[in-house]
């Protein structure tokens, strides 16, 4: 034991002196860090390898530092070369850094193939894989949401998997679509939909992307042809890497919750305004009932939000695997909403010998929505609480129940004594099924052959097949025992099959001659088909609620409905590429695409585009700059055509089943009648695009900064027009309009800091102005699209157009002939000046578009810590509330807003709320244009990630918030709306549209 106790101090003691050995070797080491021209670089990061000892160079590039002498010192800074030099004994050491070339090298994917960043002509906006998952999203372009200028990105429906419309540069169709097209590996999809439907871009996992470009002019886009008028969103799914295979999780979990409630009237408030209202007392004491049933506690929940994914990728020289699993929950914030996900994906890559590569790509999934009915189009009546959850939530009477006493829900009807049989009982909407099952499958299959240096032939075959099948059931339990007839109860079933296959051949030529050429030439065979088909039955009349809509047989009525349709395009493309010492580029492009959908005169269109860059930074004069990194100048036209804008057949004569049977003969005949006027001269939608723009980046690209500015314009737009009436037909589609797109863009990027602390900043702007130039050739100058909405030239799209509201009608005020006012009633301004409302008193009273909109983000790091703060808003923007012409007239049977506490009345003269008064209704005016503008923090994460050990590679925990606040000032629930989706002409209106949620949620990432 003696021996034991001296051999430890002894030991203690040899430790003690070596300590002391080498802290007698540290000492100071002295130096300058200078670039490769000789110039101090300030700001350079100094450290002692292995420890957290650091320090930043000075203004001239000089640094102090203690350490070891056999310590290694680790000099870094953006932009430059990270070196490491050991100090041995040294006191001083100078350091030159070389700068990084890898901006230069930076590769983008372009349409069928790849350029250097550098080489880039048209405007290409990237965006990382990590910042499309930074928020919980249920789908791709959700998680590009103002992180691409000239991007607009609105969520048009909060509901799980909800729809969600893009504008890339403005709107670019009157009655086509708008939203750009979509290419994952390869795959070309759509998305598009109504308010309530599931956008198709749910149906694919945000989680499997690497990378994202936007090709937003047309020297990008025109690759694309006749889809890309829309511009085009190319995404590049993740693929295995030669070397270690990698094993990682990611998981999180959270929680959400509507960000507001609106203010109602409680029983209280709306008893009294019920006696006023019919003015028979019905409620003897109506203090006594005190708040009463806030029946938006019934129809909101807290809902949980989950995704968990497992992901495999790995494997040599030869084959490369990369493998993902992936399960999505979001339950919703109203009550019977949810989106559920199941996912897979697997790319794999084998180099069957030195010139022969084959690969596929598989995205699989299966999700199930079920939805509840939100975002009517019932404005200013009834039925605006007959035809959404939230508006019937609203307009329920707080002095009723939700519940009879054995839990069933208890329908308006029979209680009160039947007074309120025209609302609903909110929790209705919970108990009728609407329910989507989608399965998606897209896959790649390609061969790819080097047949000498530089030639490169790949042939790539694509599917896509979607199954959708849509179930729905009203149940008999909800109605009004009175109102039970042989037609209560309905349901329906539909199925619905898309297919298109896509075969594509593309031969690449690439070559250098000389020092300072380079050519490359890219041409393109493609051929896609079309088809779908769907099939569809109703039923209404069932005995009971059993079987719900699994047995349709059982009802009383019954109707059937099938459609088919096939598409075909055709696709010829060349593309040239030349560069010239990495200053000048120049790109030539030019696509033939014959589409079966248009007319035998227009069968094919032909889509070219010229772009061009000079970088300055190449120049002598501009090189001696040292604070300049690269500054280059671009500009580019081109026109790409919109096929997406019309429906196969539309060129042709077409006839339908008028919905009515005829007595022939005794026998009944469904009649069959002529509907449309064929066209042969129907043809492409074509836009027209020139764009300037010039990237810039400082202090060896720590700061980088992109501007824009283009000028669109889409010619021959389709259009109805309408017919006279000896034509036989009462309108007929063509190309007759035409609109235009102007606008700016402006994207700023910097690495503030890249020391211990690691500080970046991200930041865009997008200015776009919106104007119709041409409807029917002339003949009409302004359409009323709704009884508020109005196409107008010279005008931009989906402007209000209303009366004025000018107050209450005040005791003593003369009331103008033409508007049948009354006292204590809305009054409408006259406009013209001449002692009467008619329809030239209306006038435009607000705009749906911004005047710009904007994303911001920043990151911190330091020491395994990381935060991200991402903010985005819209500024300048109206929004028609048509919710409010219904919720803020006190008619009676409907609870209202809590400002209609203040209504009119000969004690209070309001010069705002109406009086109550069966049967009112206010007049469609300005009353309920209101401010849409907003900024929104959409994400702010804090992370850890934990030291490496052995076996794991890494873990990181994280935390994070979701819409965690609004500013705006706009009244409703969300700013971020429009119940008409993805409308061209019908642009931000809110009549209750499911609203967004905000969610906090915690998260692990391992990787093995």
């Amino acid at each position: 034991m003696k021996r034991r106790i001296l051999e430890s101090i002894l030991l203690m003691v040899l430790q003690l002196g070596l300590t002391h050995a080498l802290l007698a070797q540290s000492g100071m080491v002295t130096g300058k860090v200078t670039d490769d021209k000789g110039e101090g670089i300030p700001g350079a990061s100094v450290t002692v390898k292995g420890t957290q000892q650091g320090t930043l160079t000075t203004v001239e590039g000089t640094y102090a530092i203690e350490a070891a002498a056999n310590a290694t010192l680790v000099f870094s800074f953006v932009g430059y070369l990270k070196e490491e030099i050991a100090i041995n004994n040294r006191t001083s050491i100078d350091i030159n850094l070389k700068t990084d070339t890898k901006a230069l090298e930076e590769v983008v994917v372009v349409g069928y193939g790849t350029q250097r960043r550098v080489e880039t002509t048209g405007s290409i906006a990237s965006v990382k894989a990590e910042d499309l998952v930074q928020t919980p999203v249920a789908n791709i372009a959700q998680g590009l949401q103002a992180r691409v200028s000239g991007m607009q990105i609105n969520q048009n429906s909060g509901a799980p998997g909800g729809n969600i419309s893009v504008r890339i540069r403005g709107t670019n169709s009157i009655n086509g679509s708008s939203e750009p097209l979509y290419v994952i590996d390869g795959i070309q999809i759509s998305n598009g939909g109504g308010i309530t439907d599931v956008s198709p871009l749910s149906t694919i996992n945000p989680n499997d992307i690497e990378s994202v470009e936007v090709l937003k002019d047309a020297s990008a886009s025109a690759i694309y042809g006749a889809r890309a008028a829309n511009g085009v969103v190319l995404i590049t799914t993740k693929r295995g890497k030669s070397g270690k295979t990698n094993v990682t999780f990611d998981s999180y979990y959270g929680t959400q919750k509507v960000n507001k409630q609106l203010d109602v009237l409680n029983a209280s408030e709306f008893a009294q305004l019920e006696n006023e209202v019919f003015k028979n007392n019905y409620y003897p004491d109506p203090a006594s009932l005190g708040e009463g049933v806030n029946w938006q506690n019934y129809i909101f929940r807290k809902a949980p939000i989950q995704n968990h994914q497992l992901s495999i990728n790995g494997g040599n020289e030869k084959t490369q695997l990369a493998l993902s699993l992936n399960y999505f929950d979001q339950q919703g914030t109203f009550i019977g909403s949810s989106f559920k996900r199941y996912s897979y994906r697997l790319n794999l890559d084998h180099r069957l010998s030195k010139k022969v590569k084959i690969g596929t790509s598989i995205l699989g999934s299966y999700s199930i929505n079920d939805g509840i009915q939100t975002g009517g189009e019932n404005i200013g009546d009834g039925g605006a609480v007959l035809s959404s959850v939230l508006g019937a939530a609203i307009g329920a009477p707080p002095t009723l129940k939700p519940y009879r006493e054995d839990g069933s829900i208890f329908p308006f009807g029979e209680q009160a004594g039947g007074q309120y049989r025209e609302v609903v009982n909110p929790l209705n909407f919970a108990a009728m099924v609407m329910n989507r099952d989608i399965k998606r499958t897209l896959a790649n299959l390609y061969a790819e052959v080097n047949f000498v240096k530089g030639l490169t032939y790949r042939a790539s075959f694509n599917i896509d097949q979607r199954g959708e099948l849509f179930n729905a059931y009203s149940p008999r339990s909800i109605v009004n025992k009175s109102d039970l007839n042989d037609n209560s109860g309905s349901g329906a079933k539909g199925n619905g099959n898309f297919l298109a296959l896509l075969h594509e051949s593309i031969l690449t030529y690439n070559t250098n001659f000389g020092k300072n050429h380079s050519f490359k030439a890219t041409a393109v065979f493609g051929t896609q088909l079309e088809q779908s088909n769907s099939n569809n039955l109703n039923a209404t009349g069932f005995p009971n609620d059993a079987t719900q809509n699994e047995a349709l047989q059982l009802a009383l009525t019954r109707t059937v409905s099938s459609s088919r349709s096939s598409q075909r395009l055709d696709s010829y493309l060349a593309r040239i590429n030349y560069g010239f010492k990495d200053k000048i580029f120049l790109d030539l492009t030019a696509r033939v695409d014959g589409s079966s959908k248009f007319g035998a005169n227009h069968k094919y269109g032909v889509f070219p585009a010229i772009s061009a860059a000079y970088r300055l930074i190449e120049e002598p004069f501009i090189k001696d700059l040292t604070w300049l990194s690269d500054l280059k100048l671009r500009g580019s036209f081109g026109i790409t055509g919109n096929a997406g804008g019309i429906s196969p057949y539309q060129s042709l004569s077409t006839a339908a089943s008028t919905g009515s049977d005829y007595l022939i003969n005794h026998t009944y005949v469904t009649g069959i009648n002529p509907t449309g006027i064929a066209n042969p001269d129907l043809r492409w939608e074509r836009s027209k695009q020139a764009n300037l723009g010039i990237d810039v980046s400082l202090l060896n690209n720590r700061v980088s900064f992109i501007a824009d500015v283009y000028h669109k314009k889409t010619d021959d737009l389709l259009y109805i027009k309408g017919l006279p009436l000896s034509a036989g037909y009462g309108s007929i589609t063509g190309n007759f309009a035409s609109l235009e797109n102007k606008g700016l863009e402006l994207a700023l990027n910097a690495r503030i800091l890249d020391g211990k602390l690691k500080w970046d900043v991200s930041a865009n702007t997008t200015f776009n102005r919106n104007k119709v130039l041409n409807l029917d050739g002339g003949v009409t100058n302004e359409r009323f699209v709704t009884t508020y909405t109005i196409l107008s030239v010279g005008q931009p799209l989906g402007m209000f157009k209303t009366y004025v509201f000018d107050g209450v009608n005040q005791t003593g005020e003369a009331i103008l002939p033409g508007y049948d006012g009354r006292l204590g009633g809305h009054k409408i301004k006259d406009v013209t000046g001449d002692n009467q409302i008619t329809a030239a008193d209306q006038v435009i009273v607000g705009n749906p578009n911004p005047k710009f909109i904007y994303g911001f983000s920043t990151n911190l790091a330091f020491k395994g810590f990381d935060l991200g703060v991402f903010i985005s808003g819209s500024q300048g923007n109206d929004i028609y509330n048509a919710s409010r012409l219904s919720f803020e007239n006190p008619l009676g049977q409907r609870n209202l807003l809590k400002g209609v506490v203040d209504r009119w009345s000969p004690t209070n003269p309001s010069n705002q709320y109406v009086s109550g008064a069966q049967g009112g209704r206010l007049p469609i005016s300005n009353y309920v244009v209101e401010d849409g503008s907003y900024m929104r923090c959409k994400n702010l994460t804090l992370g850890y990630t934990l030291p490496r050990f052995k076996g794991v590679q890494g873990i990181r925990l994280y935390a994070s918030a979701n819409n965690l606040f609004t500013i705006t000032d706009y009244s409703g629930y969300d700013p971020e709306v429009n119940t008409y989706a993805g409308s061209n002409t019908i642009i931000g209106v809110d009549n209750f549209v499911y609203p967004q949620s905000r969610s906090f949620l915690g998260g692990i990432q391992v990787t093995f």
